[in-house]
């Protein structure tokens, strides 16, 4: 404990440390901060899709606007899935998958938000006006 009195010693207080900022350093701060505000606001924003694109295998079986109550039935591979859509919202109601993955996956709303059943090759994917950020975009 000895030993470690001498390092604490030679670090700073904070109150002595917020004394010492300038006036350049608190528009730094300042800046970066409406920065990381604005670009978390533009780039990870969670805007309500308008459309679920539904894909069997490698191709685009159907697309429909979620401002409707439709329930699609999907024949795949392994047999029938059965898709509700209501009020903005998607999700698998039933599949014949054996783990159900999809089924668990819940109501999606969200651009950009996607269930896949890969043992059916079935997928939704939901569209909206403008892709929103992912580590692909980059």
């Amino acid at each position: 404990m000895q030993k470690l009195k001498p390092m604490l010693s030679a670090l700073p207080s904070p109150k002595l440390t917020l004394r010492s900022l300038l006036i350049g350093d608190w528009i730094t701060v300042i800046v970066s901060a409406l920065l990381i505000g604005y670009l978390f606001h533009t780039l990870w924003s969670h805007q309500h899709a308008a459309k679920v694109q539904i894909r069997l295998g490698n191709k685009i079986y159907a697309t429909y606007s979620l401002n409707q109550q439709r329930t699609v039935h999907v024949h795949g591979p392994l047999g029938d899935a059965e898709i509700h859509i209501a009020q903005g919202k998607v999700r698998f109601a039933r599949s014949p998958c054996h783990n159900q993955y999809c089924v668990h996956q819940g109501w999606l709303s969200h651009t950009g938000q996607v269930a896949i059943c890969l043992p059916n090759q079935l997928s939704l994917e939901l569209i909206g006006e403008k892709k929103p950020y992912d580590s692909l975009n980059y």
